[in-house]
């Protein structure tokens, strides 16, 4: 099995949505998975209908990408914080 040696990122805008609010802008996501395939590849966006989901102590989130990459949406909880709506655009 190869390692794979290369790190690639992806930086999206994110914005989140609360219960009844309109979405507002949120810190920049970035967005580095490597394994033997590559989840984000030399282009640095996971393609269409990937998915990606996290839970620790900053939160969790699970998000699928859209138009190759170029878009995600999904759902974050942040500390002390109910869920919101998570949706992003990417910024590279």
């Amino acid at each position: 099995m190869g390692t794979r040696k290369d790190t690639d990122t992806a930086t999206y805008n994110p914005e989140i949505r609360t219960g009844g609010g309109g979405w507002q802008d949120d810190a920049p996501l970035n967005i580095s998975i490597a394994d033997r395939d590559g989840v984000v590849p030399g282009n640095g966006a996971p393609g269409t209908g990937t998915t990606v989901t996290w839970s620790g102590e900053a939160g969790s989130g699970s998000v699928t990408f859209f138009d190759n990459g170029s878009t995600f949406q999904g759902t974050a909880q942040f500390p002390g914080e109910g869920p919101v709506g998570y949706r992003g655009t990417r910024a590279d």
